[in-house]
């Protein structure tokens, strides 16, 4: 097995698609199925057994949340907004509280949510005091005529509409701050403003796609960004078919090196070959994240219009989790 290939393995229950396909899951029949991340910068594989069971735990709760709310009878874009939220509120990953620090010691936080059937969208970028701010990109969205709101202007709409408030310093956690200053003090003795930092420290970002039972789609990203990243710095998460996308056809959520994924437009075009180069999903992002982006750059998670699920990745790992209503429930961070 390549090295591409085995990074791509997702490994379930009782049935498997090729790793080849771009860790494809075909359900056996339409329903429900529901796939998240907590973003490509993982922890080290030398990481003790009891830590790496604490980001198996927490995306667990937030998995399974998801199949509740899908079991219910729930709509996609609801699922999406409430998983987030909750890996939001989750320190253990780079969005919300736990989020990282800036170049100046602060957080900027990114966001947008889309529903599939209806294109509705919205998002936000560098929101400084908001809670949860996939659910000011829901509010956007609604209750606005716009797609993307920023800064001061995202924070006033968020004052409007009654979104939950927070000090900056509420998304303060000792480890991030313990890697900016690592990353600081890097710079400092290189003299490179700008320079290149360990894969898991670069960059981390929490995402749900769905397909509920009606066969709507919906998709929602949220981060903190790039640790010591310059202030004001917007990466993908926010933007509509760069990192995070939903059609008729497809939901994605994409995490890693946001310039790359802007760049190539990662989520739209998986949409776009799925579409107009009849590709399966399995092809298409197969195809985006090991033949365009370069590897280490990340991956994503994605759902189509007949459950198929995938969360291929071309760096050391990717916090994980896929479940469908055929009975498939896997959580994973490494390839194996």
């Amino acid at each position: 097995m390549t090295f591409h290939a085995r990074l791509a393995c997702v490994v379930l229950p009782w049935f498997l698609v090729a790793c080849a396909g771009g860790a494809a899951v075909k359900s056996a029949r339409p329903g429900w199925a529901i796939a998240i991340h907590g973003g490509a910068g993982v922890l080290s594989r030398n990481t003790p057994p009891d830590q790496v069971r604490e980001f198996e735990a927490a995306l667990e709760q937030a998995l399974r949340l998801g199949v509740e709310r899908l079991q219910a009878g729930a709509a996609a874009l609801d699922v999406c907004e409430a998983v987030v939220r909750v890996l939001e509120d989750d320190p253990h990953f780079n969005a919300g509280k736990g989020a990282v620090f800036n170049e100046k010691g602060e957080h900027e936080l990114d966001a947008s949510i889309m529903e599939g059937h209806t294109r509705r969208c919205g998002a936000v970028a560098g929101v400084r005091t908001v809670k949860n701010p996939i659910t000011l990109a829901r509010a956007v969205m609604e209750q606005t005529r716009h797609v993307l709101l920023m800064g001061d202007g995202a924070e006033q709409f968020a004052t409007s509409v009654g979104v939950e408030r927070v000090p900056n310093s509420h998304f303060d956690t000792e480890h991030r701050r313990q890697v900016l200053d690592e990353v600081l003090l890097e710079r400092a003795r290189t003299g490179m403003v700008d320079g290149p930092q360990q894969r898991q420290n670069a960059y981390g970002t929490v995402g749900c796609v769905v397909r509920d039972g009606d066969g709507r789609l919906a998709a929602a990203t949220s981060t903190g960004g790039m640790t010591a990243k310059r202030f004001g710095r917007v990466g993908d998460t926010p933007v509509i078919g760069a990192g995070n996308y939903a059609d008729d056809t497809v939901a994605i959520s994409c995490t890693g090196t946001g310039e790359q994924f802007i760049r190539h437009v990662v989520a739209h075009a998986i949409a776009a070959r799925m579409a107009f180069g009849g590709q399966t999903l399995a092809a298409a992002s197969r195809a985006l994240v090991f033949d365009v982006l370069q590897p280490g750059d990340g991956g994503l998670i994605a759902v189509d219009r007949d459950g198929n699920l995938a969360a291929p990745f071309n760096s050391e790992g990717m916090y994980r989790g896929l479940a469908d209503s055929t009975g498939t429930f896997v959580v994973r961070i490494f390839e194996d």
